[in-house]
């Protein structure tokens, strides 16, 4: 069972339920979160854009890949658009598996997949400037 979702806000308590499976001994939850600095600066926000129809297809495929690959239980992918402060969840990967080892191996493909191939752009606010993070289209 897979659930795969473009939000503005996650909320990861909602997460975590959803992942809970009675088949599942290892639940490996991957969230990325802005930070306050990059590059020795200062970070205000970060504002995060995408093509949502081409993220979630290609978010799909990476999933259907990991559950080839892995014998996971469930698998969920969100990540989140617009303005994030700092400390808000932006991305959230979570993979209940039988096996830890499983879990971690397949969550860690799936957000290197993810930063790698999903059209989703972040753009980084500092007190001086603002700069993409990533080439936008």
């Amino acid at each position: 069972m897979k659930k795969i979702e473009i939000l503005s806000d996650i909320n990861l308590n909602e997460v975590y339920a959803w992942l809970q499976h009675p088949e599942a001994g290892g639940i490996d939850l991957f969230i990325g979160c802005v930070r306050n600095h990059a590059h020795g600066k200062s970070v205000i926000k970060l504002e995060f854009e995408g093509y949502e129809p081409m993220a979630l297809h290609q978010m799909d495929r990476l999933a259907n890949k990991a559950i080839e690959q892995w014998p996971v239980k469930k698998l969920l992918m969100i990540h989140a658009l617009g303005n994030k402060q700092i400390g808000d969840p932006v991305v959230v990967i979570g993979v209940a598996c039988a096996h830890r080892d499983d879990a971690f191996k397949a969550c860690k493909f799936l957000i290197d997949e993810l930063k790698k191939s999903v059209p989703i752009w972040k753009k980084e606010y500092f007190t001086d400037h603002t700069v993409w993070v990533n080439a936008h289209p």
